[in-house]
């Protein structure tokens, strides 16, 4: 099962990605809002805070990922499986997005 997911940047442009969704995902629509909840909130921070580079957005991402994954009580090689898996999955779905960009000039 996928799920199509539009991500918009500040600047104005748009990615139309299709995500793979795990064999045990329960609720797409939960995963969906979810997403929307996580991104909102990061946008917004850096809004907050101020300049912040990408590469900080992503080590604090892959932070709150690794620790969220150690919450979950399994065994540890079965975690790192499922989140490798995913990333490498949803990475690969967003990279495989064309970027959309408004147009520019004067209408």
């Amino acid at each position: 099962m996928d799920i199509p997911y539009t991500a918009n940047t500040a600047t104005g442009d748009q990615f139309d990605i299709t995500f793979p969704l795990h064999k045990e995902t329960e609720d797409p629509v939960k995963v969906h809002q979810l997403l929307t909840a996580i991104l909102h909130t990061v946008d917004e921070q850096i809004k907050v805070l101020g300049a912040t580079s990408n590469g900080d957005v992503l080590q604090a991402v892959a932070m709150a990922l690794s620790v969220r994954a150690r919450i979950i009580n399994a065994p540890v090689e079965t975690l790192e499986t499922i989140v490798n898996d995913l990333v490498a999955n949803n990475l690969q779905a967003s990279m495989s997005a064309e970027r959309k960009s408004p147009i520019a000039g004067h209408g």
